[in-house]
């Protein structure tokens, strides 16, 4: 067991209540260099809660969130992302009548904001980045491609690209599956398990199967508190997660 101090990641007694509501209850998480971690839950549980809360877009009531032993309670949204924290919404927001290089490019770290932009030239360390990212994210064919004309789960691949590229630590996905193809599904659960070399990964997901594809620990919530965790095998055998899935 690693001491608390090694982990990517680690939420201690994390509570955040609205109007008495307890939409998380005193949440422990743990999270490992190099993991691929899932969280999954039925609706109401507090999934996407815990990520406002990791990137400081909601503030927590009480407890602690550690990143690499930075303190994020207490740092802004802008300053989390500096730190080194990603994160991709369900709904991706990319630039649509941009390609995909110039996608990536303004995702650089360089090259963000307008005074950014206008000083930034495209030098060769820059498109090397963006051809290494391009080739992971399955688009290298399509840098030239407006953003916009990308089937759906490309544009969900794009938005990972502009994440990656600003090499995270902690990257975190909201759903990042819904409404693929099924082949694109495949496609992703191999991506999501090779950017997870090198860096932490935290998903929130509802589709099992998906889970059970790249999940190395899971953790149910349940009502805002941990009804169950460890690998999948031990959790879908669990009788308490049994009974909140299917109702027996």
């Amino acid at each position: 067991m690693s001491s608390t101090t090694d982990f990517t990641l680690s939420i201690e007694g994390l509570t955040v209540s609205f109007d008495g509501f307890k939409a998380v209850d005193d949440l422990n998480l743990y999270i490992d260099k190099n993991e691929l971690h899932v969280v999954i839950g039925p609706n109401g549980a507090g999934k996407t809660t815990v990520l406002d809360l990791i990137c400081g877009k909601t503030k927590s009531t009480s407890g602690s969130i550690k990143f690499l032993n930075k303190e994020l309670t207490k740092m802004s949204e802008h300053a989390i992302v500096r730190a080194g924290v990603g994160r991709k919404f369900q709904t991706p927001s990319i630039y649509e009548n941009l390609t995909v290089l110039e996608n990536l490019e303004v995702s650089y770290p360089a090259g963000r904001g307008v005074l950014g932009s206008l000083v930034f030239k495209r030098s060769t360390a820059v498109l090397q980045k963006i051809h290494e990212i391009a080739a992971e994210i399955m688009l290298d064919d399509q840098l030239d491609t407006e953003a916009g004309l990308l089937s759906h789960g490309q544009k969900q691949w794009l938005e990972i690209g502009m994440l990656l590229i600003q090499d995270p630590q902690l990257l975190m996905l909201d759903e990042p599956v819904a409404g693929m193809s099924v082949k694109e599904r495949e496609q992703t659960g191999e991506l999501l398990k090779k950017i997870s070399k090198g860096r932490s990964v935290l998903v929130i997901e509802h589709d099992m199967e998906f889970v059970a594809r790249i999940a190395q620990k899971v953790t149910v919530l349940h009502q805002g508190k941990i009804l169950a965790a460890g690998n999948m095998e031990k959790v879908q055998s669990d009788p308490k997660v049994i009974e909140v899935y299917l109702g027996h």
